[in-house]
């Protein structure tokens, strides 16, 4: 039996991702990529411990690096965008 390109190319893939360390998986996109998550006040002190309490009904948007480190705090997802734009992050959707 001939094997299929298609399937040549699709092992030869599978290879490539496999030969890729968890660090280099990690650093991929750090210092280019960010997304935006809507923080509720109990959410705050894991993400950005240095911020004062604040009331449970409080809800503020966090721009978060590739790997998931804050970049910033804000009052609104616009204000976090713009953030992003302006350091020429791109932006990524997370479903």
């Amino acid at each position: 039996m001939t094997r299929n390109r298609n399937d040549a190319a699709a092992e030869a893939r599978e290879v490539e991702l496999t030969a890729l360390s968890e660090e280099v998986l990690a650093d991929l996109g750090i210092g280019t990529v960010a997304y935006v998550r809507k923080l509720q006040a109990k959410d705050m002190e894991e993400l950005f411990p240095e911020v004062p309490p604040i009331q449970d009904s409080t809800t503020l948007w966090a721009l978060l690096n590739a790997d998931g480190t804050p970049i910033l705090l804000a009052d609104s997802r616009e204000a976090a965008v713009a953030n992003a734009f302006e350091h020429d992050l791109e932006m990524v959707s997370l479903h």
